[in-house]
């Protein structure tokens, strides 16, 4: 715990020029496959990881390759998708820095997303629970979102 509170004091240090979604998120990490893998293999006495893991894309359009990690792509102990549940599968959001390693900027409950070129950049479409969009049933709520910088900026909702 207490390494851990160095670590974000020192990333925090190191990243005082980028704006910062919640400083208690961050936390340098210098590959976020090997760190959730490694993670994950402590919490289960058997993980396993499917193909899509772990999908490396540039989701806020600065040029460096970032991470997405699908925990729902998680095997437990003989469990497959333990984290899920009627909301979808967490996916955890990793921005590279140009100061070296990646940052963590958000975690979301999905059932699945599509990344697309819409008004010239790339945006996440992504399929969530009813309720994100204000609503109790029907159609999954289709979210449009575009990362700037480590922000997370909703464009639309349907």
């Amino acid at each position: 715990m207490y390494l851990r509170k160095a670590i974000a004091a020192l990333a925090g240090a190191l990243l005082a020029t980028i704006p910062l979604i919640a400083d208690a998120q961050q936390q340098l990490v210098q590959d976020p496959e090997r760190f959730e893998r490694q993670h994950f293999s402590e919490i289960c006495q058997k993980a396993m990881f499917d193909d899509g893991f772990a999908k490396r894309l540039d989701i806020n359009n600065d040029g460096l390759m970032d991470m997405v990690i699908d925990e729902g792509k998680i095997t437990c102990d003989g469990q497959g998708q333990y984290l899920c549940n009627e909301e979808g599968c967490p996916s955890n959001y990793y921005v590279q820095v140009k100061e070296g390693g990646y940052i963590l900027i958000a975690t979301a409950r999905i059932y699945g997303y599509d990344f697309k070129m819409r008004f010239g950049n790339m945006v996440f479409v992504f399929r969530m629970h009813p309720r994100y969009c204000d609503r109790t049933e029907g159609d999954p709520c289709e979210m449009t979102v575009r990362v700037r910088g480590t922000r997370f900026v909703t464009i639309n909702r349907k």
